[in-house]
């Protein structure tokens, strides 16, 4: 069962706003409502933005109002360091209920609920499996807020779905999330020139990278896809490997035992290792993903790539920096600019006043062009990677430059690539 109208919460954090702008593209999809306490984390297109919390009676008035058959549910708090304990219980515990509340009665055009949980329900312990399938619950009780908070949250969605039969109630739990743009513990973790590491631990870790995060969302909303599904790259790494194609270097400082130490002695080097972080930096954990891909979903990224892209964007982010057009699109600024009667007043003003223009002088010969040098990739272009290109740059003239931005886009179009020449022959002053 395809989705037509869909309501989409916390558009004003990263992954509401951008499965947003993702489900934009689909024509077949009619109406899109996105909804949050807050303003939308960036411009939305067809999106129509609704400033509500969870109150359950004004989310099921406009549920009820645009005949919403599709809840997609991202506001999850997973990392308790971006909210209090009580703020974030608020918003994972209740909040969900009052968003199952809107989505529940004998008239309710949903037809489908989908929830944007994590790999956190299971939990780390030292007897966990070796991977941790849908079916199986969690052999431990949750030692943190976040931990019982996701379980209490899933606890709602089951109570749901057996108390509406008619609806398809999806629960995808990610494991850990790398990408350029999306921001976690772990990758201000990973930023680090030297990663800390439990003494006497190297834990198995799996990734999952942003884009496929964004497209499993797309996929639940498109798909009859009732129950759980864990959601995981291909591959196991130990934290060493991952440290490893970081460019990194480990160092093993923190204390192995007491979870209050950890944190402190983490804190004191100006790292953030929330509490549902810190058995996971000891034992790790792997999830089966089996069962997602049995359901037709194909990831992009294995969990060895999703690390070597992050590892990519991170030698490229300090020289790409540098080259991004400083301008910020601000919509009542431009607005303001192109309506307001003020501005357009003083620009007739001045139209009138302005003296006229002095005859044009006579046309002179153009001058016959120079012959272009040919076009002349450095040997082997094809087979440099973006950061093996991007290293050559400083040391081109910049005719070779030129060439060589305008074979780029003619073949491979890498915008990280095409993006640092624009910026190298911008501050020579040969951008043409």
């Amino acid at each position: 069962m395809g989705s037509k109208r869909i309501l989409i919460t916390g558009v004003s954090k990263y992954w509401g706003h951008r499965l947003a702008r993702q489900m934009e593209a689909f024509e077949e999809i009619e109406t899109i409502i996105g909804v949050d306490s807050s303003d939308p984390a960036g411009e939305l297109e067809r999106t129509e933005y609704v400033k509500v919390g969870t109150q359950h009676a004004l989310l099921k008035r406009i549920v009820d109002a645009a005949r919403i058959d599709t809840v997609i549910d991202t506001r999850l708090v997973v990392d308790s360091s971006t909210s209090s304990s009580r703020n974030a219980h608020e918003n994972n515990v209740i909040g969900t209920m009052n968003i199952l509340a809107a989505c529940s009665g004998p008239d309710t055009t949903v037809r489908k609920v989908v929830l944007k949980s994590s790999a956190h329900y299971y939990g780390c312990e030292q007897d966990d499996p070796a991977f941790f399938t849908e079916g199986m619950s969690r052999p431990h009780a949750p030692r943190t807020g976040i931990e019982r908070d996701i379980v209490d949250a899933e606890a709602s969605l089951r109570e749901f779905a057996e108390k509406n039969p008619n609806a398809t109630v999806t629960i995808l739990r990610f494991a850990n999330v790398l990408g350029p743009d999306v921001r976690t513990a772990h990758t201000q973790l990973f930023a680090l020139p030297a990663i800390p590491m439990i003494l006497g631990f190297d834990p198995r870790y799996q990734f999952v990278h942003e884009d496929d995060v964004v497209h499993a969302l797309e996929h639940v909303a498109q798909e009859n896809l009732p129950g759980v599904y864990n959601v995981a790259g291909d591959g196991v790494l130990a934290l060493s490997e991952v440290i490893g194609l970081l460019g990194r270097t480990p160092a093993p400082i923190l204390p192995p035992w007491g979870t209050g130490l950890a944190v402190n002695a983490a804190r004191r080097i100006g790292v953030k290792v929330p509490p549902e972080m810190v058995n996971q930096l000891r034992f790790g954990r792997g999830v089966d993903n089996r069962k997602l891909k049995a359901a037709g979903f194909n990831y992009r990224y294995t969990s060895r790539e999703a690390v070597q892209k992050l590892a990519e964007h991170m030698r490229l982010h300090p020289i790409l920096k540098g080259v991004r057009e400083p301008y910020r699109y601000e919509r009542e600024v431009e607005e303001f600019l192109r309506w307001s009667p003020s501005v357009q007043g003083n620009a007739e003003a001045e139209d009138t006043q302005s003296a006229p223009p002095p005859p044009p002088d006579p046309p002179r010969p153009k001058p016959k062009p120079r012959p272009r040098r040919p076009i002349a990739p450095v040997e082997q272009y094809d087979d440099l990677e973006s950061e093996e290109v991007i290293s050559l740059l400083g040391s081109m003239e910049a005719t070779d430059l030129q060439a060589l931005l305008a074979y780029e886009r003619g073949n491979r179009a890498r915008a990280s690539v095409t993006g640092a020449i624009e910026g190298v022959l911008a501050r020579r002053g040969s951008l043409i």
